[in-house]
């Protein structure tokens, strides 16, 4: 028996005090002495047979006891076998309960067992089977997933170097149909590829993923509130599934994957002991081939394959794959600096201007760099693999840069040069000194149009003067003019008239 039996006494204190006081189990027990589960036991056993309170008079002690225990009570002819198995695979579906199939069971045996004699004998049936057999998980409901201990070997033949590769591991909680993965490390790259692939493989999504937490799935690890990498938990929104961090300490909460685990490592990493692979690619087609033969091997204790099972049990039930698979992304947050824009592997993005000085989270694939503020996408730029340069968008300028959004470094340049090479070194210093060229744009515009109040002869000879003291601004070059201070470098860089000939002048030819 589930629980110790209690005098009929006690009993109806329990019928008592819930049906009449509608109290809790546990106030129950501690109202009357008697431990929690014994008292729900009661409960439910009084449900099933339709015993609620007050007690009908026509039901004595002994009646009671008869109907609650009715298998302890009497002794009748032996009833047919049950197939333990059917029920076992049925109680993995959703909303089956051991009840429906009770009822469904005393339907066809109208002299049958007793609710709680058929528990008891499921109970005992379950023992029997293993312990990954034995968990109870609805159909669909979770993926359990893993990296086996064990590495295997792969050898490169042009330099004979050894390099060990990672096992992920992934089983269904209802079918325990396996899926096993060679990747080259345990990092975020591979945790995600391999995730895409299993559920490629399986053929659905399922409500749950339950996975241990290294490093690569769970930034945070708590028993409340663990935290959830980012990427991971952008592959979960694609594919619309729950991510579930095991308990810290806990190896209960993820036994399904540790058992599958074991038995990769048994019947597929043990087979594969003795041979030689020179590439990931051989390897996981080794591995393939024996998680095949795996899922396809009928369970003694079950009577039917994982394969046969996923079939039956879990793919009709799973979600859905998205149409697209989930496209690896890392995401990093990034404050925006005062000339607008982000810094991503060396190269600068723009954001809005309204930005500045504001923290985004930036989503970088292999192709776009998508920014993201307060969850709203502000910005989407092609990836640039061009070190130390800027991506900008005209939008995305404050007025007073987008003025001169028609402008570009060539054009800048080649408008100086039609006033000379002071002017275009000038201009050149100017934009190099800024972080972002754009943000120099208006300074050299300025001193470009100084030529129309002061010509270009002067305008020459002032930025001459400029770049020999290091006066590269507009205000230095408009100061220079103002007060007449490139008129010395226009005297010393204007033409001189023809020699003048004499005979007492003897030119510089005379001493050579």
């Amino acid at each position: 028996m589930p629980a110790e039996r209690l005098s009929m006494r006690k009993v109806r204190d329990v019928l008592r005090l819930k049906h009449t006081l509608g109290m809790s189990l546990r106030q129950i027990s501690e109202a009357t002495g008697i431990g929690k589960t014994v008292v729900g036991e009661y409960v439910r056993r009084a449900g099933v047979i339709g015993i609620t309170w007050p007690v009908p008079e026509e039901i004595d002690d002994a009646e009671l006891e008869r109907r609650l225990f009715p298998v302890a009570c009497e002794r009748g002819p032996p009833r047919s076998a049950i197939d333990w198995r059917k029920v076992h695979e049925e109680m993995k579906r959703r909303s089956v309960t051991l009840v429906l199939l009770w009822q469904e069971y005393r339907a066809e045996q109208t002299d049958g067992y007793g609710y709680s004699r058929f528990c008891d004998l499921y109970g005992d049936w379950r023992k029997t089977i293993s312990a990954t057999m034995r968990q109870t998980h609805l159909a669909g409901e979770r993926l359990f997933v893993d990296y086996a201990g064990d590495t295997v070997l792969v050898f490169d033949q042009r330099t004979n170097a050894e390099r060990p590769a990672h096992i992920f591991v992934a089983a269904l909680g209802a079918s325990n149909y396996t899926y096993a993965e060679a990747r080259w490390s345990e990092g975020l790259g591979d945790w995600i590829g391999a995730h895409v692939n299993a559920l490629a493989t399986i053929g659905g999504v399922p409500k749950v993923v339950v996975c241990d937490n290294l490093k690569a799935g769970v930034t945070k690890p708590s028993r409340y509130e663990p935290g959830i990498n980012r990427t991971y938990q952008d592959l979960a929104e694609h594919y619309g599934f729950a991510v579930l961090p095991a308990r810290v300490r806990k190896p209960r909460d993820k036994a399904k994957v540790e058992v599958a685990v074991l038995i990769v490592e048994r019947f597929v990493l043990a087979r594969l002991r003795n041979r030689r692979f020179f590439s990931l690619h051989e390897l996981n087609t080794a591995i393939r081939e024996c998680v095949s033969d795996l899922n396809a091997k009928v369970m003694r204790k079950i009577g039917k394959s994982r394969a046969e099972l996923l079939e039956t049990i879990d793919r009709p039930v799973l979600d859905a794959l998205p149409a697209e698979p989930y496209r690896y992304a890392e995401w990093k947050k990034c404050q925006v600096a005062p000339d607008y824009h982000v810094e991503i592997d060396k190269h600068y993005y723009s954001v809005p201007s309204r930005l500045i000085r504001e923290t985004v989270e930036a989503r970088i694939t292999d192709t776009t760099i998508e920014i993201l503020h307060k969850g709203s996408r502000i910005a989407s730029h092609a990836r640039s693999a061009v070190p130390h340069r800027h991506t900008t968008v005209t939008e995305h300028m404050p007025s007073a840069h987008r003025r001169y959004a028609e402008w570009t470094p060539a054009r800048m340049m080649s408008a100086a040069a039609k006033i000379g090479p002071s002017t275009i070194a000038l201009v050149e210093a100017i934009m190099k000194a800024k972080p972002h060229p754009e943000q120099g744009f208006r300074a050299c515009l300025g001193i470009l149009r100084l030529e129309k109040s002061y010509g270009a002869q002067r305008l020459e000879a002032a930025c001459h003067r400029g770049n020999d003291i290091g006066a590269t601004s507009y205000g230095s070059v408009a100061s220079i003019l103002k007060h007449g201070l490139d008129k010395a470098y226009a005297q010393e860089n204007a033409p001189q008239g023809e020699p003048i000939r004499h005979a007492n002048i003897r030119g510089r030819g005379y001493y050579h």
